[in-house]
Formats: C-alpha cells, structure tokens, sequence
C-alpha cells in the first residue's frame, strides 16, 4: 500500500520494460487500460497521482502525465481539478472497438505466421472456431 494524496490506496500493478518497445508511457496507458476492460478498475475509481505513480514506477513525472494525457483523450480517465483522476464511465461502443482492434492485430499476426509456414486457411480458420468455442 501507498499513502496516495492523504489516502491510503492500492499501487497499482503496472509493469515497466526497458526491453520492451514501447516507451513507458505506452506501456503504462495499456496496462491501464487493460485494467479498465477487466473490471480490475471500475468506473469512478481514482487512479494514483501521476507524482505518485512516477514515484512508484521510479521515473519521470512527465511520463506519468503524459500516459495520463492519454488516457484521457481516448475517454478511459477523467480529471477532476483539485481532486485527481478517475475511471471515466464506460462507453460500451469505445469498448468494442478497441477490443476489435485488438483481436484484428491478434488475428493478422496469427494469419501471417500460418502463411508463413504453409498452413492452409481451412485449417487456420479450425484452429480460431476451437479456440472461439472455448474447447
């Protein structure tokens, strides 16, 4: 636990990767966003001050702020002046879209692996109905 803005709250469970090729604020708007999608944070939660969370994740404040920013502009957070930022309500198409996305980049990454290897579609396509039906 942090003390976070005279309240005591849970860290956050983001992870941050040199090795990555993400830069850190990517990494951060993602996993929050993640978190957003699973229920982890609900709407109206409060999320940690970006000083907070920079503090914790041992880097800059300006990365903090700009994984913030964001969020923000993509409607996942919202900021209260004086106050902070929390979970903004869900928008259920927004929602959609982006797991869409998502799946779409999953799904091209899956199709250009079998292709490369000479995997017929038919069979791709199998594959994505078992997996789909949860077999």
């Amino acid at each position: 636990m942090i003390y976070t803005d005279g309240v005591w709250g849970e860290v956050l469970n983001i992870i941050i990767s040199n090795s990555s090729g993400k830069p850190f604020y990517e990494q951060i708007a993602s996993q929050i966003r993640g978190m957003i999608f699973s229920g982890e944070l609900e709407e109206g939660e409060a999320l940690p001050s970006m000083r907070s969370l920079a503090k914790d994740l041992r880097i800059s404040l300006i990365t903090t702020k700009r994984a913030y920013e964001d969020l923000e502009r993509a409607g996942y957070i919202e900021t209260v002046p004086g106050k902070g930022c929390f979970v903004a309500p869900k928008n259920m198409e927004v929602i959609r879209e982006e797991q869409l996305r998502l799946a779409e980049d999953h799904l091209r990454q899956a199709a250009q692996a079998a292709g490369s290897c000479g995997i017929p579609l038919e069979e791709l396509v199998e594959i994505l109905k078992i997996y789909y039906s949860g077999e």
